[in-house]
């Protein structure tokens, strides 16, 4: 297929309120915290007027979910990164439906998107929410180098490994993953689903909301909670507690056999996925990210805005979003010891947990509202457009 020469945007649409058609590629047939940030900003570039063409997998929930939302969806198969036939059908949309911008938000969309954006003579950009070390290999240099115009990071750590990879400084852009704080609020009073999950009044509900993968450090918080149990005993009166384990996944044999060896079957609930985030923020005391490693983590950004503090790894984004002391509390990743000490302190303060709970919800209204984060695209697409016009030939 030989490439369309570029087609001259009309820079100024999205200044004069005129919408733009957005093409936004996401091949993942699950549906996790990537997918719901897609999802935050369709809904607030709608709100502004623009069009969004939403191409993901059939049969995944990016399109049951984006035909329910009332989204355009073109469903295609992108089984693999170099398949040709989702190529040339995503540069063939790309054309008929008269996309000025396409956005490529997973690894898979970068190739097939990227070269598809290319050869329909629409300008790319791609957004990294994974925090891991960007290959040099030469898909990468293809895309990052050719294919698109801007590379966003979810969060300063991640823009730094793009940097690391090789991207060009002019390309990267930050702008950090965010909540839109009306979701959250709960269906049911918090008292009746903690009654639900065999709570007592007096536990101190612990939360995980999260894919049950190594990456996520389930593991090591079970051997925390299991060091922490041990040096606590009925007579010190120490603070009761439960463990919710909401998410599925390949470790969930293997952390309820850890369950089962460490004697802590009665202390634990393994929830399987839930649909109810907000509903188990507003039943739970804390919520615990043990992660090895993290682009950001949605799931702490949820709970800062609920009003729970988050124990959580100093890793990656999370180490940016969370504040030390102030809207929880990190610990170095795999440091059984350090986590089990921060789980004794938030145990037995609950003035210590109000106090993080409060300052977290302020510091998402700052910093991580999602109306920040469509400003900041809306932006971003309007500087590329025009960059794209001004190399473009006239017509």
């Amino acid at each position: 297929m030989t490439p369309a020469p570029p087609r001259r945007p009309d820079a100024n649409a999205a200044a004069r309120g005129d919408g733009i058609t957005v093409a936004h590629v996401d091949p993942e047939l699950g549906f996790s915290g990537g997918e719901l940030q897609v999802f935050l900003l369709l809904d607030g570039l709608r709100a502004r007027g623009h069009r969004n063409l939403l191409c993901c997998q059939p049969g995944s929930e990016c399109a049951s979910r984006g035909r329910a939302s009332g989204f355009e969806v073109q469903a295609l198969a992108m089984r693999n990164d170099l398949q040709l036939g989702a190529v040339r059908h995503l540069a063939r949309t790309f054309r008929d439906e008269h996309v000025d911008l396409v956005h490529l938000h997973t690894g898979r969309a970068n190739a097939l998107g990227g070269i598809a954006a290319r050869l329909a003579g629409v300008p790319a950009i791609t957004t990294r929410r994974m925090d891991g070390r960007v290959r040099r290999h030469l898909l990468n240099r293809l895309v990052y180098g050719s294919l698109v115009r801007r590379a966003v990071g979810i969060s300063p750590t991640v823009a730094q490994q793009l940097r690391a990879g090789g991207v060009a400084e002019d390309k990267i852009v930050v702008i950090p993953s965010t909540v839109d704080p009306d979701t959250l609020t709960p269906s049911r009073p918090r008292d009746a689903l903690r009654a639900e999950l065999g709570l007592r009044p007096d536990d101190v509900a612990l939360l995980v909301l999260a894919s049950l993968s190594r990456r996520k450090g389930i593991d090591v918080l079970l051997s925390a909670l299991t060091r922490m149990q041990a040096a606590r005993t009925p007579a010190d009166g120490a603070t009761s507690w439960v463990l919710l384990i909401a998410g599925d996944g390949d470790e969930r044999e293997a952390l309820g056999a850890q369950a089962r060896a460490a004697g802590l079957d009665d202390k634990l609930r393994f929830l399987g996925r839930r649909d109810d985030a907000a509903d188990l923020l507003a039943a739970c005391d804390v919520l615990c990210m043990p992660s090895r490693r993290e682009g950001l983590g949605i799931a702490a950004l949820q709970a800062m805005a609920a009003g729970r503090p988050v124990l959580g790894s100093h890793v990656g984004g999370l180490a940016d979003a969370v504040v030390h002391d102030h809207t929880g509390l990190l610990v170095p990743p795999e440091d059984v010891d350090a986590l089990a000490a921060a789980l004794t302190r938030l145990l037995d303060d609950a003035p210590l947990r109000r106090r993080l709970g409060d300052a977290g919800r302020a510091h998402v209204d700052r910093n991580f509202h999602h109306h920040q984060m469509v400003a900041a695209y809306a932006a971003l697409y309007q500087d590329v457009l025009e960059e794209a016009a001004r190399k473009s030939p006239r017509k």
